[in-house]
């Protein structure tokens, strides 16, 4: 009988729910907003909702393996508390897999939304040709994810994988970890627009100023359109990203060896402005990565190092949320077929 899964991909401002087969081929996708401002007992109960009207829809001819859930925040795999997130007030230290799995009576996995998203690009984004592979993405934050041997990698507790916070500069701007100079204070969305208010501040970029002060709702989007205009603030600023992010990825490439390392989120979508200076810092600071690069920088060769952009989008973490009940029912069977030759 076929099988499926069903994905969930809860954020501060939306949440898409989708049901996803075994091949990876979305059967239908469902988002809403998910407004946590009216609580997160009104979240859940309409996350279960949407998930029962999925699953009744698919669950006729096929096999309901369980639901992924990717959120953002510091969470415990063994427990599924969500301790901490900045994006879910209210839901620090909150069993959020037990309630889940309360109001379902189906198996629930829980998971970084950027892990999620990790294993989205490598199960059928761009390291789906690989086991083993490292994610890096640029939204509001800067999140990561590693997997190996396909499988995420999680270190102790669940909370492996936190590239935002690796630090670039010791005297940078304090960071909402506490730390001075880390990756997300010039990698995300949110950097580049201090980035940007500070360089419209000093005088010398008017373009920028007036930028700021014609659009409430300036964003990232815009230094980025104003980069390929030619606006040297603007393009500046994308510099700085490329640095930081060559900085770290360089420091990934000398400590993991690694055959990908997928760049995704956002602020991805300014690949142009931010990837030169990105792979000339890399070149400049990884010995490993000057052994291994392909002739062609970005070219997936066998025996290199592959540094590239994500290829499925905003959907990479709610494929990844999907595919956590199968990659469970899959050492579930494997186990039972250890325990049977023994």
């Amino acid at each position: 009988m076929p099988a499926f899964a069903i994905g969930v991909d809860l954020g501060g401002t939306n949440m898409r729910i989708a049901a996803v087969d075994e091949t990876g081929t979305l059967l239908e996708k469902v988002t809403t907003g998910t407004q946590v401002s009216r609580g997160r007992e009104r979240v859940l109960d309409e996350m279960t909702t949407d998930i029962q009207a999925l699953a009744a829809k698919f669950q006729r001819g096929a096999t309901l393996l369980g639901i992924g859930v990717g959120l953002p925040g510091i969470i415990d795999i063994h427990t599924g508390f969500l301790h901490e997130s900045p994006n879910l007030p209210g839901w620090d230290d909150y069993p959020v897999r037990d309630e889940i799995e309360r109001r379902l009576g189906v198996p629930v996995v829980l998971e970084n939304d950027a892990n999620a998203a990790a294993l989205g690009e490598k199960w059928i984004g761009a390291a789906r040709d690989f086991d083993d592979m490292c994610m890096l993405t640029l939204g509001t934050g800067v999140g990561g994810g590693l997997v190996f041997d396909g499988r995420i990698w999680h270190g102790m507790t669940g909370m492996a994988g936190e590239i935002g916070h690796i630090n670039v500069d010791p005297e940078g701007h304090i960071c909402g970890c506490t730390s001075r100079g880390c990756l997300e204070q010039f990698a995300s969305a949110t950097a580049i627009v201090r980035m940007a208010r500070e360089a419209g501040a000093t005088g010398n970029a008017p373009a920028l100023a007036r930028a700021i002060g014609d659009n409430p709702e300036f964003s990232s989007k815009v230094v980025y359109q104003m980069a390929l205009q030619g606006d040297a603030s603007a393009r500046q600023i994308y510099r700085r990203v490329g640095w930081a992010l060559g900085m770290v990825v360089a420091d990934l490439v000398n400590a993991l060896n690694l055959p990908i390392y997928v760049i995704g989120g956002g602020v991805a979508s300014a690949w142009e402005a931010f990837a030169p200076a990105m792979f000339e810092e890399v070149k400049k600071r990884s010995f490993v990565y000057r052994a291994t690069a392909p002739e062609q920088t970005g070219r997936i060769e066998p025996g290199t190092t592959i540094i590239t952009r994500a290829l499925m989008g905003s959907d990479a973490g709610l494929y990844g949320a999907a595919r956590l009940p199968m990659l469970r029912e899959e050492t579930q069977h494997h186990v039972a077929r250890q325990v049977r030759r023994a």
